[in-house]
């Protein structure tokens, strides 16, 4: 228990405290900015463990259940500053440093700054990686043709480089495998350099159908050739930050992908993890040193500015939902309709995170461990 505390736990906690306030930061920053008062900086819910009071009146605390955090601002009822308020009471004094008070364009800016926040930070990580530890990948070298293969019948060979396919420049063997995977069955034009000489082959990637947890099917291009060379580059500080954030938009694109298959069930759900697979999986990268483990709390960050905007009542997205129709109509939707917007999506939210943690109880067998106790 002991060494799952330390080898687990605390790594989970550690990087889960450090994006929540980096998140929390980015809406604190903002409203400062826009003249708003701080009430409340927490970092964890439920009663306060230890905290402090600055010159500004902003009380900074650490509370006693540290998954997640929140930034309460002078007059909101709740950490949320959902729906309107009762501000009759306020000076006007007071009610021009509320959150409420603000313009609808203040009001987005703050809301917005937290996801904002969470991929600046997971592009300055990546970015620091890149420039101090380098980035590492496979080049495009062909190390092994599967006999057999699509990659064997057009006669590529071990150490052949791969220069185009389909007049698209290969850089690393993962340039080669994104565009062999979506042509199955269709013709691509290779170049490539054999002993400094180079030459054209003409490839056709077998297409290869797999069925997943639901029956769907899906089918992709294989060619049957590997890699298993890494090669790690170091990249000046500039570079490090275009790269990073590239890859940043690109991870972004590749999550919205994968969920809208979900949504469509074209793949399965079995993928989505909740904190119990997070604290395992913090866990592990812990343990394979400091640059996985900054590679990881790069993408989490990515992931958690994501989710936070998606367009569901009480998280950020919601929000810019609701100001979005506040544009179009005018005039901000009523309090009821606000009010029961917020328990639709908190109850999604509760369902969401009971189906994740379920997939995490069967990935980590406990499940089938109570059954075998039961049985």
């Amino acid at each position: 228990m002991i060494t799952g505390l330390v080898d687990y736990v605390l790594p989970f906690l550690a990087i889960l405290t450090v994006l929540v306030f980096v998140h929390e930061m980015g809406h604190f920053w903002v409203a400062r900015r826009a003249g708003v008062r701080v009430d409340v900086f927490s970092i964890g819910f439920g009663p306060e463990v230890f905290g402090w009071t600055a010159a500004s009146g902003t009380r900074w605390k650490i509370s006693a259940v540290p998954l997640g955090g929140y930034v309460k601002m002078f007059g909101d009822t709740d950490p949320a500053s959902a729906g309107s308020v009762d501000d009759s009471g306020l000076s006007e004094a007071e009610r021009d440093v509320t959150f409420h008070g603000k313009s609808l364009g203040a009001r987005s800016a703050i809301v917005a700054a937290g996801p904002i926040a969470n991929f600046l930070f997971a592009i300055i990580l990546l970015a620091s990686l890149y420039a101090i530890a380098g980035r590492p990948y496979a080049p495009p070298i062909v190390d092994e043709v599967v006999a057999g293969s699509a990659a064997d019948d057009a006669g590529l060979m071990a150490q052949d480089v791969i220069v185009e396919a389909d007049g698209v420049a290969i850089e690393r063997f993962s340039d080669l495998r994104r565009l062999v995977f979506e042509q199955p069955g269709n013709r691509i034009v290779m170049l490539i350099e054999r002993d400094g000489a180079r030459l054209t082959l003409d490839v056709t990637p077998r297409a290869v159908t797999e069925t997943d947890r639901f029956g769907n099917e899906h089918t992709f291009g294989q060619l049957g050739v590997r890699s298993n060379q890494v090669v790690t580059e170091h990249l000046n500080p500039l570079h490090a930050v275009v790269v990073a954030t590239r890859e940043t938009g690109a991870i972004v694109v590749q999550t919205l992908e994968a969920v809208g298959q979900m949504i469509a069930g074209t793949r399965g759900t079995d993928e989505l993890g909740g904190p119990l697979r997070i604290a395992d999986m913090s866990g592990s990268v812990a343990q394979s040193g400091w640059v996985t483990t900054i590679w990881f709390t790069a993408v989490l960050s990515i992931n958690l500015g994501l989710i936070n905007l998606f367009p569901i009542p009480i998280l950020d997205g919601g929000h810019l939902l609701f100001y979005g129709i506040e544009v179009f109509r005018g005039r901000p939707l009523g309090e009821r309709a606000q009010e029961w917007a917020s328990i639709a999506g908190l109850s999604l939210v509760v369902a969401l995170m009971l189906f994740v943690t379920w997939n995490d109880l069967v990935r980590l067998q406990v499940v089938d461990y109570i059954g075998s106790l039961l049985g």
